[in-house]
Parts: structure tokens; sequence; C-alpha cells
């Protein structure tokens, strides 16, 4: 049985879609901008920050379905411009200090609101 994940902690879906569905031993959470729950705007134009506020935001989705960080088993990650991959690891590497999911990122045209980073992911209990 499929359930929907919601919390207030992360953004409202901005379009047809939920934060996140899970079947209680894997969880797919839906693209997450840097967009401030309350808000939801993006936190600036700095691209470290968006990461930053993207990862607590699919922190947060993660946490209200039971799953954490450590149980990442795959990310997806969208930037606008691969010129900001290093500045964007920085950052990553904060959230997933050891534990390292499979992770792929793409250069894309362009993100909602403008944005410069959509991190994505997959958790399981195993």
């Amino acid at each position: 049985m499929l359930s929907v994940i919601s919390t207030g902690k992360a953004p409202a879906a901005i379009g047809p879609y939920s934060q996140a569905i899970s079947d209680g031993r894997t969880i797919w959470a839906a693209g997450q901008l840097g967009l401030d729950p309350a808000s939801a705007e993006l936190v600036s134009d700095n691209l470290e920050e968006q990461a930053r506020q993207a990862l607590t935001n699919l922190t947060a989705v993660l946490e209200a379905g039971g799953f954490s960080l450590d149980q990442v088993v795959a990310v997806d990650v969208f930037l606008t411009s691969m010129d900001d991959f290093a500045a964007f690891n920085k950052v990553y590497e904060t959230f997933f200090a050891t534990h390292r999911p499979a992770r792929a990122v793409v250069a894309v045209a362009g993100l909602p609101k403008g944005g410069r980073v959509e991190i994505k992911c997959i958790a399981s209990r195993g």
C-alpha cells in the first residue's frame, strides 16, 4: 500500500504531485528546490544557500516518512550550470559526510521559480 508523505517543514508541492510517496520500505522523494517552507520563495540567489535549503527540505520530507539521510540509496541533482558543480559538492558533503549514496548530477536549461538546484532521492529500509 502506498502512502502520500507530506510535511509543513518543507515547501508544499508547486504542482500536481506529492512531496513523497512511500510503501513503508522505500520512499521516493520529489525534487526539492531551495525554497523557504513558509514563504515558498527561494532563500536567495546564492547556489550554496539554495543547495543547503534544498537538502534541508529533502531531510524534512524523509523524516516525515520515517526515513533519514543514512537510508538514502540514490540522489538525482539538477543544476542550471555545471559551473556550480564544485560549490554544490561542498554543501552536499556536509549532509552526506560518510554515507555516500549513488548519485547523478545533470545540467538543465531551467528549474521552477528560477532555482539553481533541485534535488530528489530514493531511500530504503533495505
